[in-house]
């Protein structure tokens, strides 16, 4: 009888130790707009979560669900992990701010992270990458490389991250050929391999040789491919496997560092709300390589382009800028400051075609 209770009582402090450590591991959760086999923006959301594992092994459970609309059931998924002991949350596209701002209120003691968007709180952080530098260094090479002068772009909603994007590309691309034309469709999505194949296709048909885009599928890739003698750029990813061409270079987006740095705040107790905005220089926005099928000296302009940047020697918006209506905008040498850009709602100057309200 005496064996049986002191077994009974070992088994009871294997299972107690067993639960403390269950309950020291630091749970994370991931909500995904898109698939995480997207070749984009979610597949690199992604590739910082298992960054965030491969750092940390057994002291983190992750989880992560993918596909998840913006709007309520962005909502209902964080609710959940929430309520299943989630620590930290990573809210992975702009179209969940609201729903993170509401669901942190509900928990004071969950952290939150949201990716592109502007709404803080005690429990929540906002973080985006400067992807309009990398989109300056995208249209330098699509302005040098245009043979037909129209430059298609595919824009996925219009908001300031997407119209910033445009703007960058252009001024860029009209430096260096002051005949260049951008092409704008807009495709009212992430993620939609169809819609955004056939953007593709109506921009080749008006004569673009360069599509760039802001939606993560590699639709855009094929159909370009598949038209021939049409140059594209990655977007968030590398999306290599249309390299040399079409896609000639990326905008590959790095989360991983801030993945692992947040997460250790949140382990260690100094996690605070902060506003991260990092570009080339902090390694959050990498230029996917170069291919061949990039002529040497337009290579060789791009690098100096991206180092330029990274060391702060050039600006991406620096003036003398007007905006579209011919209005002053940026007087020689000034440069944009982060609040207008941070809201950009406006196109520069040469740039035709309406933003959508």
């Amino acid at each position: 009888m005496k064996l049986t209770t002191l077994l009974a009582s070992a088994a009871m402090v294997l299972g107690l130790a067993s639960g403390a450590m269950a309950q020291d591991k630091t749970k994370i959760g991931f909500v995904y707009v898109g698939p995480v086999g997207d070749g984009g923006w979610t597949y690199e959301h992604d590739k910082g979560r298992q960054a965030v594992v491969a750092e940390f092994g057994d002291k983190v459970e992750t989880t992560y669900v993918e596909s998840v609309p913006e709007g309520p059931d962005a909502e209902r998924v964080m609710t959940q992990m929430a309520l299943n002991g989630a620590d930290l949350i990573f809210a992975t596209s702009f179209g969940y701010m609201d729903q993170t701002i509401n669901v942190a209120k509900k928990f004071p003691n969950v952290k939150f992270e949201h990716a592109t968007g502007y709404k803080t709180a005690p429990n929540v952080s906002v973080y985006s990458a400067r992807f309009y530098e990398g989109r300056a260094v995208q249209g330098h090479i699509a302005g040098s490389m245009t043979k037909s002068n129209v430059v298609g772009y595919i824009g996925s909603y219009p908001i300031p991250e997407v119209i910033r994007g445009i703007n960058s590309a252009y001024i860029h691309a009209k430096k260096v050929n002051p005949d260049v034309q951008f092409k704008i469709v807009w495709a009212y999505t992430w993620f939609d391999p169809a819609k955004e194949a056939d953007a593709a296709k109506v921009l080749i048909e008006q004569g673009a040789d360069v599509i760039l885009q802001h939606t993560d599928s590699t639709a855009p890739q094929a159909a370009a491919k598949a038209a021939g003698n049409v140059i594209t750029f990655g977007q968030a990813s590398d999306m290599s496997e249309y390299a040399p061409s079409p896609r000639v270079s990326s905008i590959i987006d790095n989360w991983a560092p801030y993945y692992i740095a947040r997460t250790k705040a949140v382990m260690d107790g100094t996690w605070e709300t902060v506003n991260t905005w990092d570009g080339i220089a902090e390694g959050m926005v990498g230029i996917g390589e170069i291919t061949d099928a990039v002529p040497a000296e337009v290579k060789a302009e791009a690098l100096a382009l991206k180092e330029a940047i990274a060391s702060g020697e050039h600006h991406p918006f620096t003036g003398p800028l007007n905006k579209q209506d011919g209005s002053a905008w940026l007087a020689e040498g000034e440069t944009a400051d982060d609040g207008t850009l941070a809201g950009m709602n406006f196109y520069v100057e040469g740039i035709e075609g309406d933003i959508p309200q």
